[in-house]
C-alpha cells in the first residue's frame, strides 16, 4: 500500500496561493503570484529525492496544466524529477478534460477520494506524490486521505490568499515530525506523518 504525500509551498501566514509565477492562480484578485522565486533553486535541490522515491504523482488541473507544458519535454536522463515525471503513473483530477496530453496520465473524476483510497492499495512502495493542487489536497484532507504532508515554509509574509488548512477540516489528528531542514537561503522543508 502507499502512502498519500502532500507536498505544499506555505508562506509563513499559510498561504498556498499562486507560489510558481505571475497569473498562476489569480482566483479572488490575487496579485502576489511567484512569491517562491527567491527558493527556486532550492526547491530543485531538495525536492529531487522526493520525486525519485514517488510511485506516482496525482495532480489537480490547474497545476497539471502548468506543468505538463514543461516537464513533458524535459529528456535529459540526469534530470532527476523529469525521469520520475515522465516514467511513473500521473493522475489528474478534472471534470473537464478529456485528454491529459501527458503520456502516462489518467483522468480521475467522479468519486475522487474512493478513487484516491484505490490508488493506494494499486502502488507502492513509494509515496504517491501531490505537489500544489490545494483544492484536491484539501479534499484529501477533508476525507482523512493524507498520510504524510511536507511543507515547505518560505520566508515571506502576505497577508491574504488560499490556505492549504481551511474549514472544514476533520477531527484533530496528531502529526510527527519525521524529518526538517532550513536551506542556506531560509526556507524551512518540514515532513509530519500521521500517527
Amino acid at each position: 500500500m502507499s502512502a498519500l504525500l502532500v507536498i505544499e509551498y506555505l508562506s509563513v501566514d499559510g498561504v498556498a496561493q499562486g507560489p510558481g509565477h505571475d497569473g498562476e492562480d489569480p482566483d479572488n484578485g490575487f496579485a502576489l503570484g511567484g512569491w517562491a522565486g527567491p527558493h527556486l533553486q532550492d526547491h530543485r535541490e531538495y525536492g529531487t529525492v522526493t520525486y525519485q522515491d514517488a510511485s506516482a504523482f496525482l495532480f489537480g488541473r490547474r497545476t497539471f496544466e502548468l506543468w505538463r507544458p514543461h516537464w513533458s519535454q524535459v529528456s535529459d536522463p540526469d534530470d532527476h524529477i523529469a525521469a520520475a515525471l515522465n516514467s511513473r503513473p500521473k493522475y489528474v483530477v478534472s471534470t473537464t478534460m478529456e485528454e491529459p496530453a501527458w503520456s502516462g496520465t489518467t483522468v480521475l473524476a467522479g468519486d475522487i477520494p474512493a478513487q484516491i483510497g484505490e490508488l493506494k492499495l494499486k502502488h507502492g512502495p513509494g509515496p504517491i506524490v501531490l505537489a500544489g493542487s490545494t483544492q484536491v489536497a484539501h479534499t484529501l484532507i477533508v476525507n482523512d486521505l493524507v498520510d504524510v504532508y511536507q511543507l515547505w515554509i518560505h520566508p515571506v509574509v502576505l497577508g491574504g490568499g488560499k490556505r492549504l488548512f481551511e474549514p472544514p477540516l476533520p477531527p484533530q489528528h496528531d502529526l510527527r515530525l519525521v524529518t526538517n531542514c532550513t536551506t542556506r537561503t531560509g526556507l524551512a522543508i518540514l515532513t509530519f506523518e500521521r500517527t
